[in-house]
């Protein structure tokens, strides 16, 4: 997406082929921060995938033998290495003749010696390792864990949850029998201590590791909702330059859209039961343009509510478009209208920005996202929407600027371990385009 450049190989910032092996116990945040850094690659640009042992051995085995995970169970045992091998052999291939630079082998990992096999392995085959090792050292960060995101993976469907807990907590005890934390410093490893509190860093090479690193710092797993909302009606939707400010029912929209998130936040907390502590305060990004300004503008009287200005999340600019209508763009600019249609997520038109421009700017913006720890509220063109859009649900590139975005609906994202989920409601039906 926000690649720089594109080679013949298709791999990025000579960095050659990564593989990314995960450590630790279950339910300490693994499957979260493999599948957050393989989005962020792609991101990037980076060709990325990532290799569950999970997913392996759901896919073979179809339910889970009785005492499976039991270090006693020496038949098991053998069964667990072999299909971790079938993982890791086919991540190899991949990253060899697959096309793939960055392969995730998500599993536990958790002896020294199997993790000096991999190494092995994977230097013998001129692929870089890096070792990711997640450590939760606060009992409530693993319950929590167990809970939201253990409980509805497809090891436990159409179970009691109290029931997988049970099972799961069992499962966890079996593998802390076995279980070393990475003490080789030849070994290049990050630490990942709580999900992001703290990390530990050992001879981490290269730029591209470098950037994984940076990722990682901003990670977390707190449970928070992102909400996208379209910036009102201006006097002129089609200036840019001019910068124009709402028009009557713009600011109507903006009042609509203020009175609609603040109900629907607090019906959501009165249903879950949350107490005081529980509750997350609202932070709203808007751009520095004047009808997204103005849009937020009707939150900053709550003393709960943080707004915020970015530039970065201003919209496309059209370039030599800006005031144009699309009868006088195909008079005037009939070779690029072929241009764009060709390519429509890098092409840029006169003086204009392309979506990959827009992209690499909203990388600051990704990375304080990440961060946020509070729910958010993003008023913002549709364009710019767009590109947050894909890059929340791992969309690809050329699909970014289709995605629609309408004026008149929220979208309200609950980021998770397993990928994002959303809904989209009707703010009101006047609102709308």
């Amino acid at each position: 997406m926000a690649a720089p450049y594109k080679t013949a190989s298709g791999r990025l910032f000579h960095a050659g082929a990564i593989a990314i092996v995960l450590v630790g116990l279950p339910a300490r945040g693994k499957t979260h921060v493999s599948r957050s850094l393989c989005r962020y690659l792609r991101w990037l640009g980076v060709s990325t995938k990532v290799f569950s042992v999970g997913n392996y051995r759901r896919e073979r085995l179809k339910s889970i033998p009785d005492n499976f995970f039991d270090r006693d169970n020496t038949d098991a045992q053998t069964e667990r290495i072999r299909i971790a091998d079938d993982c890791l052999n086919d991540m190899m291939e991949w990253l060899r003749i697959g096309g793939g630079q960055v392969g995730i082998f998500d599993g536990n990992n958790v002896t020294e010696e199997r993790r000096k096999e991999i190494f092995k392995k994977l230097q013998q085959n001129d692929i870089h390792p890096l070792f990711i090792e997640s450590i939760c050292e606060k009992p409530e960060i693993v319950l929590a864990n167990i809970k939201s995101v253990k409980v509805s993976s497809p090891d436990y469907y159409g179970w009691d949850p109290e029931a997988a807990v049970k099972d799961y907590t069992e499962r966890i005890k079996q593998h802390e029998l076995d279980y070393e934390t990475i003490s080789d410093t030849s070994l290049p490893f990050v630490k990942l201590m709580n999900v992001g509190e703290r990390l530990i860093v050992n001879h981490v090479q290269g730029y591209l590791q470098s950037r994984m690193v940076y990722y990682l710092m901003n990670l977390h797993n707190r449970f928070r909702t992102i909400y996208f909302a379209r910036a009102g009606q201006s006097v002129d939707e089609g200036s840019y330059r001019a910068d124009p400010e709402l028009s009557e029912e713009g600011w109507e929209y903006a009042h609509v859209l203020e009175k609609f998130v603040n109900e629907y936040r607090a019906k959501k907390d009165e249903v879950t039961g949350k107490s005081a502590d529980e509750v997350r305060s609202l932070s709203v990004w808007a751009p520095t343009q004047k009808n997204g300004r103005q849009t937020a503008s009707v939150f900053v009287n709550d003393p709960n509510i943080a707004v915020r200005h970015y530039s970065m999340i201003n919209q496309l600019n059209p370039g030599e478009l800006d005031g144009m209508t699309p009868e006088e763009i195909n008079k005037k600019y009939p070779d690029e209208i072929e241009r764009q249609k060709a390519d429509p997520y890098h092409h840029r038109y006169p003086r204009a920005e392309s979506y990959h421009d827009l992209a690499v700017r909203l990388e600051a913006i990704i990375m304080e996202l990440e961060r946020e720890k509070n729910d958010v509220l993003i008023i913002a063109h549709e364009t710019v929407l767009r590109c947050l859009y894909a890059y929340l649900f791992d969309r690809p590139e050329s699909q970014i600027p289709k995605i629609t975005i309408p004026r008149g609906k929220l979208i309200i994202i609950t980021p998770s371990a397993y990928g994002c989920k959303e809904a989209r409601l009707d703010i009101n039906k006047k609102a709308q385009e």
